[in-house]
């Protein structure tokens, strides 16, 4: 099987500000594929598969070592992240807010993870 890897797609009405704070406050690396549209790389990544009652949907989370430090770090760079951290049962986390009202949940994991760093 030759699949080499995945391709995550953020849609928004405000795509070169959500652009800039992935770039500028976040700091991810990136090329620019033409005409200022800069594919990010992503940090080290897993995938889960959970049972849904309706829709089929997908979500995008990010995951950190120390939650309340990064959303320190975050909310000090701009970043709108409306409540604390709280106990979600499989790590400690909570939202961002991203330009154009993407919405990311930023956690730390109490799971086993299959990150490799």
């Amino acid at each position: 099987m030759a699949i080499t890897g995945a391709h995550v797609l953020l849609y928004t009405p405000e795509a070169e500000a959500l652009r800039a704070l992935l770039r500028d406050v976040i700091g991810w690396e990136h090329v620019d594929a033409g005409d200022g549209w800069l594919i990010f790389r992503l940090p080290p990544a897993e995938l889960g598969v959970h049972p849904s009652e309706g829709e089929a949907r997908h979500e995008l989370s990010l995951l950190c070592d120390h939650v309340s430090a990064t959303v320190a770090e975050l909310r000090a760079r701009g970043v709108e992240i409306p409540e604390e951290p709280s106990d979600l049962g499989f790590g400690v986390g909570t939202r961002a807010i991203l330009p154009g009202g993407v919405e990311v949940l930023l956690y730390e994991p109490r799971h086993p993870t299959a990150v490799q760093s």
